[in-house]
């Protein structure tokens, strides 16, 4: 996993209200906590489970994880992510801003075309998890709405 990347989502928890965040792509898992006593967020990697859960008794009341609340807005192609429409423009989109669906809030070049791309729910964006300028896979998270 980038650590551009990594950096993004342990970023977005420390500003979220959540207190942990688990995220796998591929065979890479990553399981990202805050710590209750400094407010500091670590990453470390989390190996696959591959055996049966255990019997033995535990715990009567287990707490669910927290999740992400939210809507992403996902790559829907491989190209580069621009944020504004050219270099030194203003970004189409900044983290606390409202949003429409159609609202166009960013653009990705995909083999020298620039194809807009559009928010597909109403909301406020929370986070921006992409850099301008990186690529991007089909499919990778871009925008966080909530």
């Amino acid at each position: 996993m980038d650590l551009r990347k990594l950096k993004k989502l342990i970023d977005l928890v420390q500003e979220s209200g959540i207190s942990e965040l688990e995220v796998t792509e591929g065979e890479e898992k990553v399981k990202i906590v805050k710590s209750g006593v400094a407010g500091v967020a670590y990453a470390a990697p989390v190996p696959v489970a591959t055996t049966a859960p255990s019997t033995a008794p535990g715990p009567a009341t287990v707490a669910a994880p927290a999740e992400i609340t939210g809507h992403f807005v996902k790559s829907p192609m491989v190209g580069t992510f621009y944020r504004s429409p050219s270099p030194g423009a203003k970004a189409f989109v900044e983290v606390g801003d409202t949003v429409k669906s159609g609202d166009t809030i960013c653009i990705i070049e995909a083999m020298k075309l620039l194809n807009e791309i559009e928010c597909d729910k109403d909301g406020v964006i929370k986070a921006i998890l992409v850099d301008n300028g990186q690529p991007v896979e089909y499919g990778e998270p871009l925008v966080l709405i909530e």
